[in-house]
């Protein structure tokens, strides 16, 4: 009964389609009804052990990608939710890139670039924590972010994020084509629970690392943030390259509610184990003899 509640809910945050999306409608703690605390950290575990099993499956067969990307205000919950979801991933086949702000040469190319370059190959799981979308979201909240791109002036318009939106959803749609499963995620935080996360970073000396001066810097400019996510998903939610918009102030909900998505992503494409012809059965009982026949 928790894993049919589990695996509804995840699926009450998908978003493939864009047009009516209002984030406000989301919560940021779920529903009432959800599993307890301790069946959820059990599920979890489940979800886990599932996940690693489906990733065996994907790297055997080796046709699609998986490309999964989180998306959060400060102190949401990425870094723990990348942790604890795909903790039992063979680390062959599973890449995890954090993207910080870009540096001098990132700056002189195109905002996709960085990213493309780390996509995963076919078999692999690829997870970014940060993506394009800070190009619609930072970019969008302060202007001195998009000035340091040098940007030529004509392509600097107030059309600038519809056409980068339109860009993103274009290369998402093609990502699909080519066989990847692509997956949104954005760890919908309140305001109130960033505030009582900032402070716990404060008051407890080993997460004082954790706080920097810029995310207080960022408060202000809240309503601005959700705005741009709004627009964001609206924008470039679909079947191909859906958004999951999770509710993140109860961290052990969000990484529930992140592995059951994943994991029904991957059972929606069913990776197999390669099966052998005819002539591959036969070299193998070969091989079979001649073992069996060492022995001794």
């Amino acid at each position: 009964m928790a894993r049919a509640i589990a695996r509804r809910l995840a699926a009450g945050c998908r978003v493939t389609e864009g047009g009516g999306f209002r984030l406000a409608r989301h919560s940021t703690r779920g529903p009432k009804e959800v599993p307890t605390r301790e069946e959820a950290e059990g599920l979890l575990r489940q979800g886990v052990e599932k996940l690693a099993e489906l990733q065996g499956r994907l790297s055997a067969q080796d046709r699609h990608g998986v490309f999964v990307i989180f998306q959060a205000m400060d102190a949401a919950g990425k870094d723990g939710a990348i942790k604890h979801v795909f903790s039992g991933l063979n680390p062959q086949g599973c890449s995890v890139h954090a993207f910080k702000a870009p540096g001098p040469e990132e700056l002189d190319q195109d905002f996709l670039r960085r990213h493309i370059a780390r996509l995963p190959a076919r078999g692999e799981i690829g997870i970014h924590n940060r993506s394009w979308y800070e190009e619609v979201l930072i970019a969008r909240v302060h202007d001195s972010v998009l000035a340091r791109q040098r940007l030529p002036e004509e392509v600097v318009g107030p059309k600038i994020w519809e056409q980068r939106l339109e860009d993103i959803a274009s290369f998402e749609r093609y990502l699909a084509r080519q066989g990847y499963v692509v997956l949104k995620f954005f760890l919908h935080l309140s305001r109130e629970e960033q505030r009582k996360r900032f402070l716990a970073r404060i008051e407890e000396p080993a997460k004082n690392w954790k706080l920097d001066a810029g995310d207080l810097a960022e408060r202000p400019y809240w309503d601005a943030y959700q705005q741009a996510y709004e627009a964001a998903i609206r924008a470039t939610a679909a079947p191909h390259a859906p958004w999951y918009v999770v509710p993140a102030d109860r961290k052990w909900l969000t990484r529930l509610l992140v592995v059951e998505a994943v994991v029904e992503a991957l059972e929606a494409i069913d990776p197999r184990y390669p099966t052998l012809d005819a002539a591959g059965q036969e070299r193998l009982r070969q091989a079979a003899a001649t073992l069996a026949a060492e022995k001794g």
